[in-house]
């Protein structure tokens, strides 16, 4: 099975940590994010993996190397020259995925304890375009699903902005989820791509044809899940690891 890992962010709120290295490279508990993600995919069964890399990618590309790709088959996506967002980042990609079988997207400083395997399960067994790892946390903006776990809608809570391809749409009818930054997205999602930038956002394309192809959400109900995306986080991440 096939994995991209979106680790081509700056980190911003992670500095000054990400002054001299990517987010990617953070170390909890001794080991870098990315390690973590890696290993956790190569257990659940993907064994080739392609990591996207812009902020010292250098590095990353190096660590890999130096772990001889962890005994499974790593590639990179480059978007040194320019950084293209997480569609962006899917759709460059796009060549990795040539086999025709969906494959899964994982944020790297994304920590859970999600089945990996299940989750892909699912995606094969619902024939969704895609199907998003979602989760109850309290959050400022949610994506909306109706009672079939269909995606429909986006709402931010603090600015009451809402978003729809379809007309009329009452954000109150609709189950809040929020999103985790793991899914598993089938091929088919490139040709809807095709019309998009180099340069845009996964939500904004889900939300922009969901209303076309069926985007569902996974939902377990004990998950844990950590965002390790601000120095807050860091000591937290250590208790989740160890």
């Amino acid at each position: 099975m096939k994995a991209l890992i979106f680790a081509a962010g700056l980190g911003t709120r992670l500095k000054p940590l990400t002054d001299s290295l990517p987010k990617a490279l953070v170390p909890i508990a001794g080991k870098p994010l990315l390690q973590y993600v890696i290993e956790k995919l190569k257990s659940a069964g993907f064994d080739e993996i392609i990591i996207n890399i812009h902020h010292f990618g250098g590095q990353i590309i190096d660590f890999v190397r130096q772990n001889n790709a962890f005994g499974i088959r790593i590639e990179f996506s480059d978007e040194r020259e320019k950084l293209l967002d997480t569609g962006g980042g899917i759709k460059k990609a796009a060549r990795f995925f040539e086999d025709g079988k969906p494959f899964l997207v994982h944020n790297v400083d994304i920590l859970s304890d999600v089945d990996l395997e299940a989750l892909y399960r699912v995606h094969l067994r619902t024939g969704s375009a895609a199907t998003l790892l979602t989760s109850y946390r309290e959050t400022s903006r949610y994506l909306l699903f109706d009672e079939n776990d269909t995606l429909q809608g986006w709402i931010n809570k603090k600015t009451g902005e809402v978003k729809s391809p379809r007309k009329n749409f009452a954000p109150e009818n609709y189950r809040e989820r929020a999103f985790s930054g793991i899914h598993v997205l089938s091929p088919e999602i490139f040709d809807y791509m095709t019309a998009f930038p180099d340069t845009f956002s996964i939500i904004d394309f889900y939300l922009s044809v969901c209303d076309k192809i069926p985007i569902k959400s996974f939902n377990p109900p004990k998950l844990s899940l950590l965002d390790v995306g601000k120095i807050d986080s860091l000591r937290e991440a250590k208790k989740f690891v160890v």
